[in-house]
């Protein structure tokens, strides 16, 4: 089976690179591809992975037999479309995208038209832990035959439901949960930063929840939300349309996808958006404390 990637972002990269030996051939395209200063670690991934990278869309369903999506949330019912103009017939299209079940209705309704076969799938946690091995559940009505391919190759996949939107549901779910986790630990942990009241609020959370590294896990989260906080805040907003789609206002969810727009902006403008683990929580807050005083001081 010929597969193509469409975004060869994070997520893309780790999915070319896993299954480039399950694959007759492996290619990608993303749409910053162009821009040759935006594009230099997707290149260099592409060649140390054995990846052919395409001149666009067409030329990626024209290679595949089955087209992986792993764009940001918001670009997902827009490159839906896009391959809905090009697909083979019967090619399959794997939507890893974190989009509500509103979304991935609409998504799979695009791609079944054009005579494709849409699956969509939920990504439980972190890709870069397990990389194709990644907790994935299934959905749709062409799940249950994808789902024995995928395994073959390594790929840990349940199906959930034959109806579109349940495993995006629970994706979505889970992600107020840990995108909020994430948020109340930045704000919680700056503002006792401050305060000099980390240890002693630490302390306590440890006595709470005995099961949790509360520094190594608040340090996960700081970096993890620096370098990938736009992202976040978008997937936070399709959880946040999941919510509405529930016939609720998702004050909880919006507030999430703010704190995570308002992180990403922090760490590009603060130069640590690329520091990942090693520094510990308390140089995250240190330099969000900077910035702050910077910035009451200019007014």
């Amino acid at each position: 089976m010929r597969i193509g990637l469409i975004g060869f972002g994070e997520v893309g990269s780790i999915m070319g690179a896993g299954l480039r030996g399950q694959a007759s051939a492996v290619s990608a395209w993303d749409r910053l591809l162009p821009d040759a200063l935006a594009s230099v670690r997707m290149r260099e991934a592409a060649r140390s992975g054995g990846i052919e990278l395409v001149d666009g869309p067409a030329s990626l369903c024209a290679a595949s037999d089955l087209i992986i999506s792993a764009v940001t949330a918001s670009s997902t019912l827009s490159v839906a479309k896009t391959i809905a103009a090009s697909i083979r017939r019967g090619c399959w299209f794997l939507d890893l995208n974190s989009a509500s079940p509103g979304t991935k209705q609409r998504a799979a309704a695009l791609i079944d038209e054009a005579a494709g076969r849409y699956v969509e799938a939920g990504v439980m946690t972190s890709v870069p832990p397990y990389g194709i091995a990644v907790p994935m559940l299934l959905g749709g009505p062409h799940a249950a035959a994808l789902a024995p391919i995928l395994s073959a190759w390594g790929m840990k996949v349940e199906v959930a439901s034959e109806r579109i939107g349940i495993a995006s549901a629970t994706k979505m779910c889970r992600s107020v949960m840990i995108k909020g986790l994430e948020a109340l630990v930045i704000e919680s942990y700056t503002t006792a930063r401050h305060h000099g009241v980390e240890q002693a609020m630490i302390a306590t959370l440890r006595e709470t929840f005995p099961g949790i590294d509360w520094s190594r896990q608040g340090e996960y989260f700081f970096s993890r939300v620096a370098q990938h906080g736009r992202r976040r805040a978008e997937e936070m907003r399709e959880a946040a349309n999941t919510v509405r789609e529930a016939g609720f206002e998702p004050f909880m969810a919006s507030a999430i996808a703010g704190k995570h727009d308002w992180m990403a902006a922090a760490a590009v403008a603060g130069g640590f958006s690329s520091w990942g683990t090693g520094r510990g929580w308390q140089a995250y807050a240190d330099q969000l404390l900077q910035q702050g005083q910077e910035a009451a001081n200019d007014e």
